[in-house]
């Protein structure tokens, strides 16, 4: 892994979390560190920030990477789901901000050891964190039964041919034709007729983003961490999530709409009415951004209305 991550939407993070130079700040998905440089910078000293990641990889770049912060930058394994443990230890007081970035970086997609990419040759595994033992993705398709294969894929991926994928692959893993990338991108490929292959992305898109899903356990438990989040910050502290897909996307809305709810507890402003979206030239630039939706949120006091 090296440390070539693009962050995405950072004017706009930057814009919806105000950094201040006495501020302190929490990246709960720290990634290669590049918002939280842009977070650190834009503050200025002395504020601080706090970084959280499952990937023990993506930590060691990100402490390369914001090296040059000192002591105002401490990184920490773990995982945002554990929030509700972590933040006595973190930061008691509360938070001025709080960031997430989530799915899977670039620095995991452009590493064909990791296998979430079907654009290179390697191994279906596709944990976040290698470390932890959990089943990897070969694990899953060789061990699942086809309706819950077929289930995953319609569900995570939202992919119609889900039915027809599940079938072709329980079809080639008895075959023992299912062992890496390229195996199940060429799988999908073949159960989906060419005449509806989607016109902007590879066939093998959404069942590759459904199976990362499944194995990192991604939605589960992200409605209940972004809520102790909230929890999290001090009265007029923010958050922003950026999300990659729109089974994300729709966890963080629906959550800040019930906090913003009359006698929501903890309540917050929604700052973002509609998402916020790549502008054509960052698309430009960099083309893994173009899917990316930002929502942001502001921590009401006990005190404060609508």
């Amino acid at each position: 892994m090296t440390s070539g991550h693009i962050p995405v939407l950072v004017h706009e993070v930057l814009a919806s979390l105000q950094p201040k130079s006495e501020g302190v700040y929490l990246d709960s998905t720290v990634g290669g560190g590049g918002h939280a440089a842009a977070i650190l910078e834009a503050a200025g000293p002395p504020s601080r920030l706090v970084g959280i990641d499952r990937d023990p990889e993506a930590i060691a770049v990100a402490r390369d990477r914001l090296r040059h912060f000192g002591d105002r930058v401490r990184l920490i394994r773990g995982d945002y789901r554990e929030l509700s443990f972590l933040v006595s230890d973190l930061h008691p007081q509360g938070f001025d901000g709080i960031m997430y970035d989530l799915g899977v970086s670039s620095l995991q997609f452009d590493d064909p050891s990791r296998g979430f990419s079907f654009q290179f040759e390697g191994p279906l595994d596709m944990r976040i964190d290698r470390q932890s033992g959990g089943p990897t993705a070969r694990e899953l398709l060789h061990e699942l039964p086809e309706k819950d294969l077929a289930r995953i894929i319609r569900e995570y991926g939202e992919e119609r041919w889900a039915r027809q994928i599940g079938r072709h692959i329980v079809r080639a893993r008895k075959g023992q034709s299912l062992e890496t990338t390229r195996d199940l991108a060429e799988i999908v490929a073949r159960a989906i007729p060419r005449r509806f292959w989607p016109r902007r992305i590879h066939p093998a898109t959404r069942t590759f983003q459904a199976l990362r899903i499944a194995v990192n356990q991604e939605l589960e438990g992200l409605e209940a961490a972004l809520e102790t989040a909230v929890g999290s910050l001090k009265p007029g502290g923010r958050i922003c999530v950026l999300a990659f897909h729109s089974l994300e996307d729709r966890v963080a809305k629906q959550v800040f709409r019930r906090l913003a709810a009359p006698g929501a507890v903890p309540a917050v402003n929604i700052l973002t009415r509609r998402p916020v979206t790549p502008s054509a030239e960052e698309t430009a630039r960099n083309p893994r951004a173009r899917s990316a939706k930002l929502r942001a949120a502001e921590r009401r006091g006990a005190g404060d209305g609508h």
